[in-house]
């Protein structure tokens, strides 16, 4: 009598691990294998032909490379306030759509163009339009008698310029949150106008607490992405530098005065430029718990908010 259940209960697990099989092939051999291997290198001297235990030494370097707490600080940076202003760019832009009579569809359009643009193109003209010789940014901020800065050569503005590429860039995160707006209930505007709430506070109690998933997954992503930045950062540096890939020149990143020079860059230069490999991979696990330790963050964050609404 029971062995039958028992045995159903056994085929039905069987049949669970034959469909999960593909999922669990998939996260074994691109995530666990990758990230046991990374931790294995880690304590190794590696340079792709040599592999040598060192112990914990690539660990203590990390607290000596004075590389890294400039890169933490430049990542940082990108993570707190690149993303609320391209999150908060895009929304607005979402709301202003949304908002509009005629022409959704044209503006959404508009919106939406620089995200096609490819990302080292997109890059690279707007270092031209930022140059502050022959820019036209800084030739049209002279017309008000404004004195334009060095965009890109200026450490101080560096960063920020890149903040502008992203909020430039932003038009597929506000079609992403344009069909987030218009799935909010519209009875739920109109019970929150007869209690006699206003615009502010029918987007603090209404719009919000409804697109909170939507707004969750755009900063968990985008967080995780400015803890990924690489190619604008390297790209903006070597094309503002005037560096070149010709036989024996050698481009460090990071210019101006390394304030573009973001995690991700020292993890490829310790990896693939000087071939520390055991090396990179350490920088690589602190990188891959700062987005673990950020993601979970967030998540526990918005919970709480789900649970407080």
């Amino acid at each position: 009598m029971t062995s039958v259940p028992l045995r159903r209960r056994h085929g039905e697990g069987l049949r669970a691990l034959v469909w999960l099989a593909p999922w669990l092939a998939g996260v074994s051999i691109f995530f666990v294998y990758p990230l046991l291997s990374t931790v294995y290198f880690s304590f190794h001297r590696y340079d792709l032909y040599t592999l040598e235990f060192i112990g914990l030494d690539n660990w203590r370097y990390l607290l000596q490379d004075p590389r890294v707490p400039t890169s933490a600080a430049n990542t940082l940076w990108l993570v707190l306030i690149m993303v609320p202003a391209t999150v908060l760019f895009a929304l607005a832009l979402a709301q202003l759509v949304v908002r509009l009579k005629a022409g959704t569809g044209l503006f959404r359009t508009i919106f939406y163009l620089p995200s096609l643009v490819p990302m080292a193109a997109g890059t690279i003209t707007f270092v031209f339009l930022l140059n502050p010789s022959t820019g036209p940014m800084n030739q049209v901020l002279a017309v008000f008698g404004i004195e334009g800065p060095d965009w890109f050569g200026d450490p101080g503005w560096a960063k920020p310029s890149l903040t502008l590429l992203s909020l430039w860039g932003c038009g597929q995160l506000a079609v992403i949150f344009m069909a987030a707006l218009l799935d909010v209930p519209r009875h739920l505007y109109e019970a929150a106008a007869i209690d006699g709430a206003g615009p502010w506070r029918q987007f603090r109690s209404v719009t919000l607490p409804t697109i909170a998933p939507v707004l969750m997954f755009a900063l968990v992503t985008n967080v995780i992405y400015a803890l990924q930045y690489f190619s604008q950062a390297m790209i903006a540096s070597r094309v503002a530098s005037g560096a070149t890939d010709s036989p024996g020149s050698s481009f460090t990143p990071g210019y101006p005065d390394e304030s573009l020079l973001t995690l991700p860059q020292w993890l490829f230069h310790a990896g693939f430029r000087d071939y520390t490999m055991g090396y990179a991979c350490v920088l690589a696990l602190l990188l891959f718990a700062t987005s673990m330790i950020f993601t979970l963050i967030l998540l526990r964050h918005f919970r709480r908010a789900e649970e407080v609404s």
